[in-house]
């Protein structure tokens, strides 16, 4: 499932959170963030900074039933947060989401349902990249450049794309399987990457289920550009139209799957 190890993952939460608190320090917490329809840079911190500490207390307590998480998903409370006060909550949350993962180790049994892997695993990869994502939304919102190193940029498109191809989607989000159909196949090709980092990725909807591999092969629709901006294209944070993205061939598939594809 992935090619980062697990204390990466761990070190990589608090890396991503600290860039992220470097980021909103001394910002403006009321700046709308357009990827995050309806939240502002501060309520956005507050829900990854909830979902973080939701993370900690379901590895902890090796949760075996759903731990409450209503904290994070409603912010109406936080319209007018204080940065001063949001970074450091913020940077603590994430560290102790790090030490909780180190302590129970890889393998711990832990309650990922509806996802299909039970390990404390899932969530190191998880809020790695959960907290990359939403890093690049207050990146963008406030106006800053973002930047992510290859490897997690690789590793975070194969996790979208694992969880964006599980089977349970079809329960959940019953519109997928109108993305399936002969000929439907889109190919991501990062143009700035190292032929050894293997960054190509074909979404093969041609079967029952949705499916995808590291592959080059000629598709029905080809989607090519920087790493970063493919990332942020397939996670829906950045149009794919815009500069220094090329597509060739059936972009009103690439428009549709766009559309469809969920994981959240």
């Amino acid at each position: 499932m992935t090619r980062t190890g697990f204390d990466r993952y761990c070190s990589e939460i608090v890396t991503q959170t600290a860039l992220l608190a470097a980021t909103i320090e001394g910002a403006d917490m009321t700046v709308p963030v357009p990827s995050c329809p309806g939240w502002n840079v501060g309520q956005l911190v507050r829900h990854l900074g909830g979902a973080q500490r939701w993370a900690e207390e379901t590895v902890r307590t090796q949760a075996t039933e759903p731990v409450p998480n209503e904290h994070f998903r409603d912010l109406s409370p936080y319209a007018n947060e204080d940065p001063a006060v949001l970074v450091p909550w913020l940077v603590d949350g994430g560290a102790r989401l790090a030490d909780t993962l180190r302590s129970a180790g890889p393998d711990a049994a832990v309650r990922t349902e509806p996802v299909p892997d039970g390990t404390a695993t899932f969530y190191a990869r998880r809020f790695t990249h959960e907290t990359l994502v939403h890093r690049s939304d207050a990146t963008l919102a406030l106006g800053a450049e973002f930047t992510v190193d290859e490897d997690v940029a690789v590793d975070a498109v194969d996790e979208w794309m694992w969880l964006g191809a599980l089977p349970m989607h079809f329960d959940f989000h019953p519109w997928m399987r109108e993305l399936l159909g002969p000929g439907r196949t889109l190919h991501f090709h990062a143009t700035d990457t190292a032929p050894e980092a293997e960054a190509e990725w074909v979404v093969d909807l041609t079967g029952d289920a949705l499916d995808w591999r590291r592959a080059h092969e000629k598709s029905a629709v080809a989607v090519r550009g920087p790493l970063t901006d493919l990332l942020l294209v397939i996670y829906k944070r950045r149009d794919p139209r815009g500069p220094g993205i090329e597509i060739l061939g059936d972009a009103a598939l690439l428009d549709f799957w766009l559309d469809r594809v969920s994981f959240g």
